[in-house]
């Protein structure tokens, strides 16, 4: 089984207008809301790809009641960790061309008590699982060596890590070493502190944070697919262009994706393949919507890999 975490989950609402201009109006072409969070977001994919999945994520408030309904309507499997405070709210507009704002909630302040619950929720399924995916931003409270703490119990129980998250929880769980790190382009310029604009800066980034702790790196680049590093070797893996319809959970798919492939028997590379493939299936479809096994697989071989030169 795979296990995902979402310590910050979210009712994402999601909004369609024409588009997205300043100093002029734009009119919403649709509405919709959806269970977010980038753990849960991952465990949908998977479900869809046919893997077991269990998502653990905070819940609370009557905002949890809504989120934790429309997981069960999915069919997905939640283990729901109840906090006092509401889970926050997330806000995407996307424009007709695939331009997207996002904006995001802080999220509740937890206690010591309700993280400790958090905590032992995932080290009690540790023993089913094959991979933990950790995902997102950390609530208000919560410390900031937390995933590093369940990057640490993960390995002393034989399972394999992948760390998707920003700022200060990504320096800290670096130094635990979790198996794969898998920020995006400008999560990657923060954690370095510096702009990557040229393809040596990007190739020497993938190279300075496999330095900083992390077994393989996984850096998504948006519509221009990934650079991964594994073993001292740094490789791009290019996607075919495509009409970029909402880049909203793109990197999530890719995420699940790669996991998939690496529970099926694919080496490093061909994952990042994978996943790239997913992503950009994901990006291509309009709405809150995720790329399926038939839809990743039709992008699959158009998906190219080359050493980083």
């Amino acid at each position: 089984m795979i296990v995902t975490l979402t310590a910050n989950p979210a009712i994402d609402l999601n909004f369609t207008a024409d588009r997205l201009v300043f100093d002029d109006r734009a009119y919403l072409l649709s509405r919709s809301q959806a269970p977010g969070g980038r753990g849960i977001n991952a465990s949908q994919v998977l479900q869809s790809f046919g893997v077991p999945t269990l998502a653990i994520a905070f819940s609370g408030g009557k905002a949890g009641d809504r989120f934790e309904e429309f997981l069960r309507r999915r069919g997905l499997a939640l283990e729901a960790v109840r906090i006092k405070e509401d889970i926050r709210t997330n806000y995407s507009i996307t424009d007709q061309q695939g331009l997207t704002v996002k904006l995001d909630e802080r999220g509740p302040s937890v206690s010591v008590e309700e993280i400790g619950r958090l905590e032992e929720a995932v080290i009690r399924r540790l023993p089913e699982a094959s991979w933990l995916l950790l995902c997102g931003s950390l609530p208000p409270g919560a410390p900031r060596d937390f995933y590093r703490r369940l990057v640490d119990k993960a390995r002393q129980a034989g399972v394999k890590t992948l760390l998707d998250t920003d700022g200060e929880p990504l320096q800290e769980g670096l130094e635990a070493g979790p198996t794969v790190v898998a920020p995006n382009h400008r999560e990657a310029e923060r954690l370095l502190n510096r702009g990557l604009i040229t393809r040596a800066h990007l190739r020497e980034a993938v190279t300075r944070i496999q330095a900083m702790g992390a077994e393989s790196v996984v850096m998504s680049l948006g519509s221009r697919g990934a650079i991964a590093g594994h073993d001292q070797t740094v490789t791009e893996v290019a996607p075919p262009q495509i009409d970029a319809l909402c880049p909203i959970g793109a990197g999530d798919s890719l995420n699940a994706a790669f996991v998939w492939a690496r529970t099926q028997g694919s080496d490093f590379v061909d994952a990042v393949r994978w996943g790239v493939a997913a992503g950009t299936a994901t990006a291509s479809l309009p709405g809150l919507n995720y790329a399926t096994l038939k839809q990743t697989k039709r992008i699959y071989p158009k998906v190219e890999v080359r050493p980083a030169a």
